[in-house]
């Protein structure tokens, strides 16, 4: 089978191969065996080839990916959850951008027949976050505000639509003019271009709201203009390092206006929360994504053998979608 693959670190166009690999071995018991359909490029996956993303060190080689969705093509002995044919979210963790994939019946989560593949595909890391981080570290009530940068990102996407469910109110913070309307479409109830006097125009379009939650993608001083535009007390949770800086909060936020930072990886909650909990968020993600109320822009989808064209359209910084593999014609 093919598997996009790294051997080494450094920019992800020069280190990802499209390489033949052994198959997987058949399904043994409470196994079965999945031949993948769709898969999304994430930054995550474009920094952990650089070695610049998760907590320990990454062994090599390394097949690329950490979500997607496949359709079950095999299963081993003692396993009911699933029956051939059925349609699954992979296993969470590294090496999903391949063709086929063994593993126990366990980690993989059945989905519905009906609901679009290639949104569902996309499930487990950007809607997620958006989730958990909306609902995990400020006790939010409707008409509530909260205030993102890089909002026009996949997680961006995802946290204006939960939000609008919720009766929560979004501040938006993008640095293309392009963009600005788009996410008004997903129901974004402020968009401003990054800029000076943030916090004054902040203040201004949301008639000085107390905002107790701002979610950060970017760190450098992109945290300390999100802590200007924050009640006393309210918490900055960082998911990401877009800039390649650390969080930058100045002194006087932190101790005389109570301002916390917390960071959020939302694969460690993965390995770390209850399974029961797991559930109950996929099951709740994959319901809103099955009705259409919870999506993503796709901006082009390319089969596996263009991977490197997919690679460097995901690289663009003017794009407003996500990139997606097609593992299979």
């Amino acid at each position: 089978m093919r598997a996009a693959q790294f051997n080494y670190f450094g920019s992800p166009l020069e280190v990802i191969e499209l390489e033949e690999v052994p198959d997987p071995p058949s399904p043994g018991d409470g196994e079965v065996g999945i031949d993948v359909m769709y898969v999304p490029v994430n930054v995550g996956d474009l920094l952990a080839m650089e070695g610049r993303y998760g907590a320990s060190a990454v062994k090599l080689p390394r097949i690329a990916g950490v979500e997607g969705l496949g359709r079950i093509s095999s299963v081993g002995a003692n396993v009911s959850s699933v029956r051939v044919g059925d349609r699954v979210l992979l296993p969470p963790g590294h090496g999903t951008w391949c063709e086929k994939i063994t593993a126990p019946a366990a980690q993989v989560t059945p989905l519905p027949d009906k609901g679009d593949a290639q949104q569902l595909c996309m499930m487990r890391a950007n809607p997620a976050s958006a989730y958990l981080m909306l609902t995990t570290f400020v006790d939010l009530s409707p008409g509530d505000w909260v205030i993102q940068n890089a909002a026009n990102s996949g997680v961006g996407q995802y946290l204006i639509e939960l939000a609008k469910l919720d009766g929560f109110k979004t501040v938006n913070i993008v640095r293309r003019p392009r963009t600005v309307e788009l996410l008004k479409q997903l129901g974004a109830d402020v968009v401003l271009l990054d800029g000076e006097d943030l916090a004054k125009r902040v203040a201004a379009e949301t008639n000085g709201a107390n905002i107790k939650l701002g979610i950060d993608a970017v760190a450098g001083d992109a945290s300390q203009k999100l802590a200007q535009c924050l009640a006393v007390g309210g918490t900055i949770v960082n998911y990401g390092l877009l800039s390649g800086e650390p969080c930058m909060v100045e002194p006087h936020e932190v101790i005389f206006r109570d301002i916390r930072l917390r960071g959020f990886w939302r694969a460690k909650w993965q390995i770390t929360a209850p399974p029961e909990e797991v559930s109950r968020v996929t099951e709740h993600l994959v319901s809103h994504i099955v009705h259409g109320e919870l999506g993503s822009q796709i901006e082009a989808v390319y089969p596996f053998w263009k991977l490197r064209e997919a690679l460097h359209h995901a690289q663009h910084s003017d794009r407003v979608g996500k990139i997606l593999l097609q593992m299979s014609e």
